[in-house]
């Protein structure tokens, strides 16, 4: 993947473990095989058994390298990313300890975050939406389109809401 002009960037290979987080990234794979009825990831790795159970390591992984970027918020009053893979990190010049501390809304201009509250409520109501694109800012101030997007809520067995997840193409790819 091409560099922005004049920037480097270094990544290390994967976030550091977190239990908490990798029950989230579990959970928003099945919410999306769920929801949209498509996989997310690809199913590389499968029990003996041949079921879609995978071990915490192996999302993690798969999410990490996916081709697409993957992002995903709380539930906090003003939600923040609790994940980003590696192209959304790459996309918004951040690292994973900056991108986790970052409010979802600021993730888009002050004149498009209107239209991005409108969008969130939407799949909110609806539980996810298909094929929105948009403009982004990185942490450098570089704007940036997603294109292709799908939108989805991540919810567990019982109902409750653990957030919001995205997948995205850069307009460039």
């Amino acid at each position: 993947m091409p560099a922005a002009s004049g920037w480097r960037w270094n990544m290390p290979s994967l976030p550091p473990p977190d239990a908490a987080c990798d029950d989230r990234l579990q959970l928003l794979v099945e919410c999306y095989y769920h929801l949209i009825g498509k996989e997310l990831i690809a199913c590389k790795s499968q029990d003996i058994d041949g079921s879609r159970q995978k071990s915490h390591q192996t999302w993690r992984q798969e999410l990490w390298d996916a081709p697409r970027g993957i992002v995903a918020h709380g539930t906090e009053s003003d939600p923040i990313f609790f994940y980003g893979n590696k192209l959304a990190l790459h996309l918004f010049d951040m690292d994973f300890m900056q991108f986790t501390c970052l409010p979802s809304r600021l993730s888009a201009e002050l004149v498009a975050q209107g239209l991005r509250a409108k969008l969130m409520a939407q799949v909110s109501k609806s539980g996810f939406v298909e094929g929105y694109s948009g403009m982004r800012i990185a942490s450098s101030g570089r704007r940036f389109m997603i294109t292709d997007a799908t939108i989805w809520n991540i919810r567990d067995k019982t109902g409750k809401l653990h957030g919001q997840a995205a997948v995205f193409m850069p307009e460039d790819k």
